[in-house]
């Protein structure tokens, strides 16, 4: 099997087999680029999987859905998200993670196109 690489063509390790489109999100990672990540998995697949560790990791997902949801919204295509805790066993020892599960939804004719979600504020 070829390497899994990520949007710099770095090698992504370790990736769980069926979780090749996991997008890790950290409280440093940039809302905007973890949004183009989500809006290509959205548009790609019609679903994108997000794991976020900590409140700063946590925050900057959820910006990036929103802006996301921005980025997709002229395409006719809106968002919905599903958000599940997860224990996870690291090398640091037990954590619990929050994993969405972020689905491609139709556009309901009542969502309006001219007044999409506030840009991204980091």
């Amino acid at each position: 099997a070829l390497p899994i690489l990520d949007g710099r063509g770095l090698v992504v390790p370790d990736v769980e087999p069926g979780r090749e489109h996991l997008l890790k999100v950290a409280g440093h990672s940039r809302p905007a680029s973890v949004a183009g990540a989500i809006a290509a998995g959205i548009r790609e697949r019609g679903r994108c999987e997000l794991q976020a560790i900590g409140a700063g990791a946590i925050n900057q997902a959820v910006k990036a859905m929103a802006i996301a949801r921005a980025y997709l919204l002229p395409d006719g295509v809106d968002l919905l998200f599903r958000p599940a805790f997860l224990d996870l066993s690291l090398d640091e020892g037990e954590r619990t993670a929050l994993r969405f599960l972020v689905l491609r939804a139709p556009l309901d004719a009542e969502d309006s196109l001219d007044e999409p979600p506030a840009p991204e504020r980091e």
